[in-house]
């Protein structure tokens, strides 16, 4: 098996509605573009079908070393970090254009689940397994 797992990058510039009154990002700002980072990866992986829906939040961590600010060009980096049975964990490093220093770095662990409404964990079929720990770089998305 390859060891070249699912990724993508993101470009965003830092909105007006993403801040404060003092113009610093919300802390909320960056698990959006984690999120949208996700939507887009899943999407080039063609599995969206099969994990919109079914992939909830079970764990969510950040370190912040810089402030976001408004109009700042964002540049967030998430990864497929590992699979467990029904578990998924991402990596994401946020950095400002121009600065490889991260501004905030965490993991994202979702879960696979399967019965709605409730939905209860599943394992995840082989063949998304595949697409997630193999989908290699999917490229950029950019925006504003």
């Amino acid at each position: 098996m390859s060891q070249d797992p699912a990724r993508i990058t993101l470009t965003r510039r830092v909105d007006w509605v993403d801040t404060d009154a003092a113009q610093v990002a919300h802390w909320t700002t960056v698990f959006r573009l984690v999120e949208a980072a996700e939507a887009h990866l899943h999407h080039r992986l063609g599995i969206q079908g099969e994990t919109f829906g079914r992939t909830p939040r079970v764990h969510v961590e950040s370190s912040f070393r810089k402030e976001l600010r408004f109009f700042d060009r964002a540049e967030l980096r998430l990864q497929v970090d590992s699979v467990g049975r029904t578990s998924l964990r991402y990596a994401f490093h946020l950095h400002l254009e121009g600065d490889e220093d991260p501004a905030v770095e965490g993991a994202l662990v979702v879960v696979y689940v399967t019965g709605q409404p409730q939905g209860r964990p599943t394992p995840w079929p082989p063949e998304l397994r595949e697409r997630l720990l193999e989908g290699g770089d999917q490229g950029e998305v950019a925006g504003a």
